[in-house]
C-alpha cells in the first residue's frame, strides 16, 4: 500500500437534503466555506453540516445543534475520507468496502462547533486538521441591569424562532417537549405570541409532557405552568411504562456513554416514541436544549473539575468544553453541549422528527456571553443559580408582556419518573454504559 499518495476520494454520507438552511442556498453556503469567509459562515441561518473540497484541501463546518464526524480509511489507491453524522454510518461504509477491521470509535473525529476544520490529507503520516473559529462573541459587555439583559436575551430567542417559523410549512403542527421549566416554558410562550403576531393559528402548538408509569413531577409542574398563563389547551401528557425507558438502547442511539446524556436520551426516546405512536405524521419539534448552558445553570459542586471562577471566566465553557486547543478537548466527541447536542439530534432522527432549539443559535449565545456573570455573582454559587430564572422571566415580561412561572431546576430524566424510580432506572454507573458501548463495536475491529 502506498500511503503517501494524495487523498484518493471523499465519501460524504451526509445528504444535501438534510441541510436546513433558511435564507441562502446550499451552493452559496459551500462557496462561503471554500473561500474562507468566516463572517458569511457565521451568518448562515439554520442547521448545517457542510463539506467542500478543492483538490486535496477539505473544509468542514457544522452548526452547534448537529453532529458531523469524519474518519480516514486506507485503501490501496490512497487515503479515503469518510464524512457522516454517525459512527454507525461510518462502520457500515467501511464494512461495505471490506475495511471494517480499520474501525475503532476513537479513530472517528468530531468537527468542533463554531470552527471550520481544514484537512490536507496526503497519506501517512496524516497532518492534523486546522481549526479556524468563525464565532467569537465578545464577553461581559452588557451592564448589570437584569431587565436589559433579559430583554436582549428573549428578543434574540424570539427572533431566531421567527426566522425558523418562516422557513417551515405554515400548516405543520409544532410540538414542544415541555416540562414547565424555564427553557421549555420560554420557548412555548415565545412560539405562542409569535404565531399570534404572524397571523397564524396558535392551535398548531402542543406542549408534550412525559410521564413514566403515570408519575413524575414534570406533569404537575407543566399543568401549573400552563394554568398560570391560561394556556391549558396546549398541554398533552404522553404516558409510557417504565419498560419504555431503556438507557442501553440510548447508548446505541447517541453513540455515547456519559450517564447524564444517556439518561436524558433514554427518556427523550420514550417521549418521542410516544408522540410518534399517537401522531404518525408529526414532524416539527422545538425544545429548550442549550438554555442551561447559555445561562450556566448547572450545579458546580457536582463536577470536581469546575469552580465558579472557571465557569464564569472561560469562553463558552458549557457550550464548547475547554476548547479545541486544550489538552482536555476530546477529538472523538468534542466538548460541552457540542457533545450533548447529539442526544437531541440523534433521538429526533431515530423517530423521524426535525428538532430545533433557538438557544443553540449564535445570536442567542452571543447575548449570553455578553452577560457579566462575574460581576453579577461575585463568586456566589447561589447568585449564579438564581440568575437564569430572573433573566428569562424579566425578558418574557418585557418582550411578550407575560408573567412566566419559574420553578426550581430539575433534570428531564428526574422529572418524568417518581422519586423512587430514579435510582432504579438511572443508576450512576458510567462503567455499565461504557462497557455496553464498547460491546456494540467489539466485533468490528
Amino acid at each position: 500500500m502506498n500511503q503517501h499518495l494524495p487523498i484518493s476520494r471523499v465519501i460524504n454520507l451526509i445528504p444535501d437534503e438534510s441541510q436546513r438552511l433558511w435564507s441562502i442556498d446550499l451552493a452559496d453556503a459551500k462557496r462561503s466555506l471554500l473561500e474562507g469567509d468566516v463572517d458569511a459562515v457565521l451568518q448562515l441561518g439554520g442547521s448545517f453540516a457542510l463539506f467542500v473540497q478543492e483538490g486535496e484541501r477539505i473544509i468542514l463546518a457544522r452548526s452547534l445543534d448537529r453532529p458531523m464526524r469524519y474518519f480516514l480509511a486506507k485503501s490501496t489507491d490512497g487515503p479515503v475520507l469518510i464524512i457522516a453524522e454517525r459512527m454507525s454510518e461510518i462502520v457500515a461504509e467501511l464494512t461495505r468496502r471490506g475495511w471494517a477491521a480499520q474501525f475503532h470509535p476513537s479513530y472517528t473525529r468530531m468537527v468542533p462547533a463554531h470552527h471550520t476544520t481544514t484537512l490536507r490529507l496526503v497519506g501517512c503520516p496524516d497532518p492534523n486538521p486546522v481549526h479556524l473559529r468563525f464565532f467569537d462573541p465578545p464577553r461581559a459587555t452588557l451592564g448589570t441591569d437584569l431587565d436589559v439583559i433579559g430583554r436582549q436575551y428573549i428578543e434574540a430567542v424570539y427572533d431566531e424562532l421567527r426566522k425558523w417559523l418562516h422557513a417551515q410549512d405554515a400548516s405543520a403542527p409544532i410540538g414542544v417537549p415541555f416540562s414547565g421549566g424555564i427553557d421549555s416554558g420560554a420557548v412555548l410562550l415565545c412560539l405562542y405570541k409569535l404565531l399570534l403576531n404572524e397571523g397564524q393559528s396558535p392551535a398548531r402548538l402542543k406542549a408534550f409532557t412525559l410521564s413514566v408509569d403515570g408519575e413524575g413531577d414534570d406533569v404537575r409542574q407543566a399543568r401549573e405552568f400552563l394554568s398560570r398563563v391560561n394556556l391549558e389547551m396546549f398541554g398533552e401528557v404522553i404516558d409510557v411504562p417504565s419498560s419504555a425507558v431503556d438507557p442501553l438502547r440510548a447508548v446505541a442511539v447517541i453513540e455515547d456513554y456519559k450517564p447524564l446524556d444517556v439518561d436524558c436520551a433514554a427518556v427523550n426516546l420514550a417521549l418521542l416514541a410516544g408522540i410518534r405512536e399517537r401522531y404518525p405524521d408529526w414532524r416539527l419539534l422545538v425544545d429548550g436544549d442549550g438554555g442551561d448552558e447559555n445561562l450556566k445553570d448547572y450545579p458546580i459542586e457536582a463536577n470536581s473539575e469546575l469552580t465558579i471562577r472557571s465557569v464564569v471566566n472561560n469562553r463558552m465553557l458549557y457550550q464548547e468544553g475547554w476548547g479545541v486547543e486544550s489538552i482536555k478537548h476530546s477529538l472523538t466527541y468534542s466538548g460541552g453541549f457540542s457533545r450533548g447536542c447529539v442526544r437531541g439530534y440523534a433521538c429526533a432522527q431515530e423517530h423521524g422528527f426535525v428538532d430545533f432549539s433557538p438557544y443553540t443559535r449564535p445570536s442567542v449565545i452571543a447575548v449570553a456571553e455578553a452577560i457579566p456573570f462575574a460581576a453579577l455573582t461575585e463568586g456566589s454559587h447561589e447568585r449564579l443559580y438564581a440568575l437564569k430564572g430572573d433573566i428569562v422571566s424579566r425578558g418574557i415580561r418585557a418582550v411578550l408582556g407575560l408573567e412566566m412561572p419559574v420553578f426550581p431546576k430539575r433534570r428531564f430524566q428526574h422529572g418524568s419518573v417518581s422519586a423512587e424510580q430514579i435510582a432504579q432506572l438511572f443508576p450512576e454507573n458510567e462503567a455499565r454504559y461504557r462497557s455496553h458501548f464498547q460491546t456494540l463495536h467489539a466485533t468490528l475491529g
